[in-house]
């Protein structure tokens, strides 16, 4: 596959294709980069921070991370940008150049997106809690299209707000396989259940 240069948004959260991404933003290069993404009609990469503080220099990020788009942005009373992203397709890490400015720019490869897969019967009671979750969630989760029977879409719901190690979210994102990703999350949900 082609390799792209895109903007990169370091974070210690990891954003999986279809989520949600509420940003609040105060530095200079962040601001910039958001300025020329609107402008540009296009995207930003966010990649998880291994080594390093979202505030400053980055020595070690993960290699798989998710474009985001803006889907809406206001400014805060407090003078802060509030920005609105949704993910979109996950992509390859190759390479990565501090500009002057201090924007992390990296060299790209998109991944494929998974194919959608029904939802399996056994991981039916997963898509029903997942239902019940994001109807409390209210506003972040408004705009989110739904798609209960979708595998990969309930996998990266589920991986996106259950409490688990951000490692595991970004071994989780780096998945291939949607039904590897669920059974993965079920013990989880079993365990969650039981302590309840």
């Amino acid at each position: 596959m082609s390799r792209i240069e895109i903007p990169l948004f370091p974070l210690k959260t990891v954003l999986f294709p279809g989520g949600p991404l509420p940003l609040r933003i105060f530095e200079p290069r962040y601001l910039d980069m958001i300025s020329s993404c609107l402008r540009e009609e296009r995207g930003f990469g966010v990649v998880l921070i291994h080594d390093g503080r979202e505030a400053g220099p980055v020595s070690r990020l993960s290699g798989v991370g998710t474009m985001a788009a803006i889907v809406d942005w206001y400014q805060g009373d407090d003078g802060l940008l509030g920005v609105t992203a949704h993910g979109r397709e996950r992509f390859r890490l190759h390479d990565v150049n501090r500009r002057d400015d201090g924007l992390n720019v990296g060299t790209v490869e998109l991944l494929a997106p998974e194919v959608r897969t029904r939802l399996p019967a056994r991981f039916g009671p997963l898509s029903r809690i997942l239902e019940t979750v994001l109807t409390d969630l209210g506003p972040l989760y408004d705009e989110i299209e739904k798609r209960y029977d979708d595998a990969s879409w309930v996998g990266y719901r589920l991986a996106e707000l259950l409490p688990l190690a951000i490692a595991e979210k970004q071994a989780l994102l780096e998945l291939e396989d949607p039904e590897q990703r669920l059974e993965r999350l079920l013990p989880v949900v079993q365990s969650i259940q039981q302590d309840a």
